[in-house]
Order: C-alpha cells, then sequence, then structure tokens
C-alpha cells in the first residue's frame, strides 16, 4: 500500500498504459481520478470499482484548460487534495517530415506537449498549498534518440524532458517532484495493430528480446510517486528493456 490515502490523477488512462498504471495505483491505496476523452473510460473506472477501489472517470480533453481547471477544483473539493499526476495522455500522427501537414504537427504538439502544461499549470498550485506532490510525465525513447517518421512525436517527448527538469528546479524548494517515464516499445491497441514482421523486427533491436508491457510502466510510476523516490527529482527513468542504451 505505498500510496495509501493518495489522491492521483491519471491523464490517458481509459486504455493501454494509463489503464495499467491506474490499476497498479489502486492496489496500492491511492484514490485514482481518470482524465480521458475515451469512452472506455468509464468502464476501466466502473471496472476497479467493482474490485473496491476508488476510481472514477472525467471526461476531459488535457487541451480544454476551462474543463480542467473546473475538474481540479471539483476533486480538491472532495478529496482534500491532489497528491500525484501523471501526465500520461498522447497521440500519434506519424508522418516524414516532408509528407508531415502543419496540422499534424500541431495537433501532436497541443497534446503531447502542451497538454501536459496545461494539467501541471492548474494543478501545482494545489500541490504547492499542502507542500507536498508528485508530477510524473510521460516522455518515450523517441524524445531521447528520435525517430524516423516522427518529429512531431519526437518534439513533443524531448521538449517534456527539458519541462520536467525545470520543474524540478522551480518546484523541488516547495515539496514536490518532477520526473519523466521514457518507456521503450511497449504493448498497447496501437502496437498491437502493427504487422507481426515489423513487431519482430522491433523485438531484434531490444536485448530484453521483449515487448514491454503496460505494467512495466506502470510500475516505474508508482516508484516515482511513492515516498521511496523522494530524493529523486528532475530524473529521466528509462524503461526499454536496453533498447538504445
Amino acid at each position: 500500500m505505498r500510496l495509501q490515502d493518495k489522491v492521483a490523477i491519471i491523464t490517458g488512462a481509459a486504455r493501454g498504459i494509463g489503464q495499467g498504471a491506474a490499476e497498479v495505483f489502486c492496489r496500492e491505496g491511492a484514490t485514482v481520478v481518470i482524465w480521458d476523452l475515451l469512452e472506455e473510460g468509464e468502464a476501466t473506472a466502473q471496472a476497479l470499482r467493482d474490485q473496491e477501489y476508488r476510481c472514477e472517470f472525467m471526461a476531459i480533453s488535457t487541451t480544454d484548460v476551462p474543463a480542467i481547471e473546473s475538474a481540479a477544483r471539483d476533486i480538491v473539493d472532495r478529496y482534500g487534495r491532489i497528491d500525484i499526476l501523471v501526465n500520461n495522455a498522447g497521440i500519434t500522427r506519424d508522418k516524414t517530415l516532408l509528407k508531415m501537414s502543419f496540422v499534424e504537427w500541431q495537433q501532436v504538439i497541443d497534446v503531447n506537449l502542451t497538454g501536459v502544461f496545461n494539467c501541471t499549470k492548474v494543478i501545482a498550485p494545489f500541490m504547492v498549498e499542502q507542500k507536498y506532490g508528485r508530477i510524473i510525465c510521460t516522455s518515450s525513447i523517441v524524445g531521447v534518440h528520435g525517430a524516423f517518421g516522427q518529429t512531431n512525436y519526437a518534439a513533443a517527448k524531448a521538449g517534456i524532458i527539458g519541462m520536467v527538469r525545470s520543474w524540478a528546479k522551480e518546484l523541488g524548494p516547495k515539496g514536490i517532484t518532477a520526473n519523466a517515464v521514457a518507456p521503450g516499445y511497449i504493448r498497447t491497441p496501437m502496437t498491437d495493430a502493427m504487422p507481426e514482421e515489423v513487431k519482430n523486427q522491433a523485438i531484434a533491436t531490444i536485448p530484453a528480446r521483449r515487448i514491454g508491457e503496460p505494467s512495466d510502466i506502470a510500475y516505474a510510476y508508482l516508484y516515482l510517486a511513492s515516498d521511496e523516490a523522494s530524493f529523486v527529482n528532475g530524473h529521466v527513468l528509462a524503461v526499454n528493456g536496453g533498447q538504445a542504451s
């Protein structure tokens, strides 16, 4: 019960990595609020409530600042605090530079970078007031090493690293840590749809010789959210099976 009595918001937790994080956080004693626009979010929350965990779903876009402000205030009014923010929501619009449209660039930047800023900007003051907080952001191996056909995604994920390291300096004296997790190749609905040949090629580049599971990232989030990581601040934790190390 490493998160006993903590209140956590996890964005993009309707499925995939975020869903895995919601399940782990609930098992560890947290009250979890899922922010997502996918309808699966309510089913994810209900499945956890059926196991007598404390979990709820709120249909929130990380690009809608008024909605974020209203939802955050509602959570504080009902639970008294927000201890953990996991900025996990993200989208892809993959194209090479020569084929990528300005719209495809902006869509990814809006959700994957500005959305992280929006949520943290709104929630950080509550953490400052209570003199405690854990901010965890999802970067990517792509944000560190780049990737063919992912200029927009790589830029956003690299930007997250810069923001986290800045927030660590600004918010550390106020009892708040800010860290990032940089996943490698993880099994999600998006990767499940990839051709087997492409999957096998990717696995061949991973020394662990397997695709990561959502739980692999969820447990990294758990560590950074726990009191055991109270002296870890401004760090980017690579969880990639040794790929591109």
